[in-house]
C-alpha cells in the first residue's frame, strides 16, 4: 500500500523527535541536568525554541522522553542476554549509569518533582517503577526462586531492589568520590544470596568472592 501525505508526515515528525531527544540527551551529558535548556537543545537540532516547543512544550517533558528513550536502550540491552533483566545485566545497568551522571541527575531531580500533585512526569514515573518492580521479581525468582535465602517473595524484594538502585543514585550524585555505586550494589546483591558454608571461625573472611549476580562460584 503506498505511503499517504499523512503517513510521510507522521514520519517526518517522528524522525525530528527522535533528533531532538538524541540532542537533548548530548546536552544533558556535556551540560547537565540545570545546563539542558530548551534553548540550548533548539540550537542544537536547528531550532528556535518556540520551534522545538511545538514538539515538546516544557522541558519537562523532554526530559521525560529523554528517560524513555534510556528505558527503551536498557531492555533492549537485557533482552540481549535472551531473558529479562537478570541480576548480571542490572548490576552491568548500574556500571553504566556511573558513567552518565546527566542523564542521573535529570532522573533523580525528576522523580523528585513528581511526587508534587499534577507534576507532568507522574504518570510516566508510576508505571516505570511499576514495571521495574515487575522486572526485578521476575530477576530474583529466575535467581532464587520463590523465596530468597532470607525468606522475602521475590516481590517483596524487588520494591528494596529498586529503592537501593535509586538511593545509591542520589549518594553518588551528592559524593561521587566516597560512594562506588556500582560497587555498592554488588555489596546489596551479596546480601541478598545464601550464606556461605559453615567451615570454622575463619569461614567469613575466607569465604570465595560474589559474582555480580549475587552467587559464589562453586568449589572445583
Amino acid at each position: 500500500m503506498p505511503r499517504t501525505k499523512t503517513d510521510r508526515r507522521s514520519e517526518r515528525r517522528d524522525d525530528r523527535r527522535a533528533e531532538i531527544i538524541q540532542a537533548a540527551t548530548e546536552v544533558i551529558a556535556e551540560r547537565g541536568y540545570r545546563g539542558a535548556t530548551l534553548a540550548a537543545v533548539a540550537e542544537r537540532v536547528g531550532l528556535t525554541q518556540q520551534g522545538l516547543m511545538h514538539y515538546f512544550p516544557t522541558k519537562e517533558a523532554l526530559l521525560v522522553a529523554v528517560l524513555e528513550a534510556r528505558d527503551q536502550w536498557d531492555m533492549a540491552s537485557a533482552a540481549l542476554h535472551g531473558r529479562a533483566w537478570p541480576l548480571e545485566v542490572v548490576a552491568n545497568l548500574v556500571e553504566y549509569n556511573a558513567t552518565r551522571p546527566g542523564i542521573v541527575q535529570a532522573f533523580t531531580v525528576l522523580v523528585g518533582d513528581s511526587v508534587t500533585e499534577g507534576h507532568p512526569a507522574q504518570d510516566y514515573f508510576r508505571r516505570r517503577y511499576a514495571w521495574v518492580r515487575d522486572g526485578g521479581a521476575e530477576a530474583l525468582r529466575a535467581e532464587y526462586g520463590d523465596r530468597l535465602p532470607g525468606g522475602l517473595t521475590p516481590e517483596r524484594a524487588a520494591t528494596l531492589l529498586a529503592a537501593v538502585m535509586d538511593g545509591l543514585q542520589v549518594q553518588w550524585l551528592l559524593d561521587p568520590d566516597a560512594v562506588d555505586m556500582p560497587a555498592a550494589f554488588r555489596d546489596f546483591l551479596a546480601l541478598l544470596a545464601p550464606p556461605p558454608p559453615e567451615l570454622g571461625p575463619d569461614a567469613a573472611r575466607q569465604a570465595p568472592p560474589v559474582s555480580p549476580s549475587g552467587r559464589r562460584p562453586r568449589s572445583s
